[in-house]
């Protein structure tokens, strides 16, 4: 628990005193790239403070164009875990509660993450056509599929989403398998465990090779993707292990 609290304090200084300067430069240089750095090396410290060790394999499946990063989600370490370990700039999509707060609010909008409504449809899909311009404007996303985190670890059934998006914008979809992070941080806990966290990249499935009315059969492809990069514990109840 004294690593956890030492990383929170940490974070909250790191976010007060760095936020503001870093938030202005980006305003009036209108780039992101050094605020987004700044916001990487942070997490990073916070990570390693709390004791987490972030480890990627598959980095080669990665395509060099934009594309949608599908993740399991399992735990509030899933973002900066991801964000780490993919190897560039991504925005993603996020409750619109977390932009209450002023700093990391005004910061997650001028880095392109936008904020989704899960209770009003209307404003989740305009939430959705709004990510689609960022990807055909260049900007990379990540998404949890599973739209909340698992109870007990275990993938679940994704939503849509994030594939219409894919096929809209003629993106690739890129399966990321996250291993263990609901081990260092478990659901409605605040503490952190310290250990290993691995961030597994599948091979990408091409948003361009379906249409809007095919988006089960690339939902099922990615899901079957991510299913086979987690161990045994963390598949769907009743997969066996073995499986692919």
């Amino acid at each position: 628990m004294i690593r956890t609290i030492a990383a929170s304090v940490f974070m909250l200084l790191f976010i007060l005193l760095a936020g503001p300067p870093f938030i202005l430069h980006a305003v009036l240089t209108r780039s992101v790239e050094r605020l987004y750095g700044m916001a990487l090396w942070g997490m990073g410290r916070a990570m390693w403070i709390a004791g987490v060790e972030v480890r990627r394999e598959g980095v080669e499946n990665i395509p060099a164009g934009v594309c949608i990063f599908a993740a399991n989600h399992t735990s509030n370490l899933d973002p900066p875990a991801l964000v780490l370990a993919i190897p560039r700039r991504v925005a993603l999509l996020a409750k619109k509660e977390v932009f209450r707060f002023p700093i990391v609010g005004t910061a997650m909008r001028l880095a392109n993450i936008v904020p989704v409504d899960r209770s009003d449809r209307e404003a989740a899909v305009a939430s959705l056509e709004k990510a689609v311009a960022g990807l055909r404007a260049g900007v990379s996303y990540l998404v949890f599929p599973e739209g909340t985190r698992s109870p007990d670890g275990r993938l679940r059934p994704f939503k849509k989403g994030a594939f219409v998006m894919a096929i809209q914008a003629g993106v690739p979809v890129v399966p990321v398998s996250v291993v263990g992070a609901h081990l260092r941080m478990r659901k409605d806990e605040r503490a952190i465990h310290p250990g290993e966290v691995i961030i597994r990249f599948g091979p990408a499935v091409d948003g361009a090779a379906y249409t809007t009315e095919r988006r089960g059969e690339m939902l099922a492809r990615v899901q079957e993707i991510v299913a086979a990069g987690l161990p045994g514990d963390q598949r769907p109840a009743g997969r066996a292990p073995s499986e692919t």
